[in-house]
């Protein structure tokens, strides 16, 4: 995993999203990783529901305490997110299947 990586694990952060109908979805923030010399974030709508949509969005930081979310609209850019986004749980879920064998 890339030292710039960072899964999310029960760490309780949040992020509320207001979608184009003015409806909000409050997200936990599940990764943030960077993928060519841009930071993305992965969000996941709180809740059980298994067949909730990993929201991903282009992560800007505009302050200490104050970041953009920008859509990925370009088919090639979201392409390249998403692989490095399955690459990241693929690593995170091999480093558990270690850790529990060490247990």
């Amino acid at each position: 995993m890339d030292e710039n990586s960072k899964l999310y694990e029960n760490d309780n952060d949040q992020i509320t999203l207001t979608m184009e109908d003015g409806s909000e979805i409050i997200c936990d923030v599940i990764a943030i990783f960077p993928v060519d010399g841009r930071n993305y974030i992965a969000l996941l709508p709180e809740g059980d529901d298994p067949e909730a949509e990993i929201f991903l969005y282009r992560f800007e930081e505009k302050g200490e305490d104050d970041i953009d979310l920008v859509n990925i609209e370009d088919d090639d850019e979201f392409e390249a997110v998403s692989d490095a986004f399955d690459e990241l749980l693929d690593n995170a879920e091999f480093d558990e299947m270690f850790e529990e064998e060490e247990d």
